[in-house]
C-alpha cells in the first residue's frame, strides 16, 4: 500500500512540474549575426497592473525574484537587487539594472551593469546586453510577458552561459507566476 501510495504521490507530483515548465517557453534565436536573442515568453492569468507593479517596485521584486529590492522608476532609473538576503543593497553582490526607457504597462527596457561577478568574456561586450520586456493586456484580463534578451554572441561560451540562464530565468519566472496566481 505504502508503495502504490508512493508511486500515485511521484506521479502527480511530477505532473504538477512537468505542467509547470510548459507556462515559460524560451528559445534562442540566431538573427544571422554573430549575436544571439533569449526569447522567453509565459502568459500570467493576472491583470496587467499586478504584473507591472511585480517588475517595477520593490514590494513587488521582493515577492517573487529576491530577498532584496530597491527601485527608481524613472527613464535613467534602476532597479538594485540582491540575492544575499543577509547582504544590502549597494554591497559587492548587488545586481544594478538601469531603466533606459519604459512605457507603462507596455515596455520596460533594461541594462545590467556587468561586475566582476559577471564571466570575464561578457565584460567587453557589457554595452551590447539589454533585456526588452514586453507586456500585453489580454481579453480575459491575464497578461502576456515576452522578454528579449539581446546582445549575447553566438559563440561556445555564451551558448554555454545560456544553458545556465535559461532555467535560472525560467525558474525565476514561474516564481513570478506563482506569486501573481497566488494573489488573485
Amino acid at each position: 500500500m505504502k508503495k502504490t501510495l508512493i508511486f500515485f504521490l511521484s506521479i502527480f507530483l511530477s505532473s504538477i512540474s512537468f505542467g509547470q515548465e510548459k507556462r515559460v517557453v524560451s528559445k534562442i534565436d540566431s538573427t544571422k549575426t554573430p549575436e544571439l536573442v533569449l526569447i522567453q515568453e509565459l502568459t500570467i492569468k493576472a491583470p496587467i497592473d499586478s504584473v507591472w507593479n511585480a517588475y517595477t517596485t520593490k514590494k513587488g521584486w521582493e515577492s517573487w525574484a529576491v530577498p532584496l529590492a530597491e527601485v527608481e522608476l524613472k527613464v535613467g532609473g534602476y532597479i538594485k537587487t540582491n540575492y544575499n538576503e543577509q547582504g544590502q543593497i549597494g554591497d559587492s553582490t548587488t545586481i544594478v539594472t538601469h531603466i533606459i526607457n519604459y512605457v507603462p504597462k507596455r515596455l520596460l527596457t533594461l541594462q545590467a551593469e556587468i561586475t566582476d561577478n559577471f564571466p570575464e568574456f561578457m565584460r567587453s561586450d557589457a554595452k551590447d546586453f539589454f533585456n526588452v520586456i514586453y507586456f500585453d493586456e489580454l481579453e480575459n484580463g491575464d497578461t502576456n510577458i515576452k522578454s528579449f534578451g539581446i546582445g549575447y554572441k553566438n559563440n561556445p561560451k555564451y551558448l554555454s552561459l545560456m544553458n545556465y540562464f535559461i532555467p535560472a530565468n525560467e525558474k525565476t519566472l514561474m516564481n513570478l507566476i506563482a506569486y501573481l496566481e497566488k494573489k488573485e
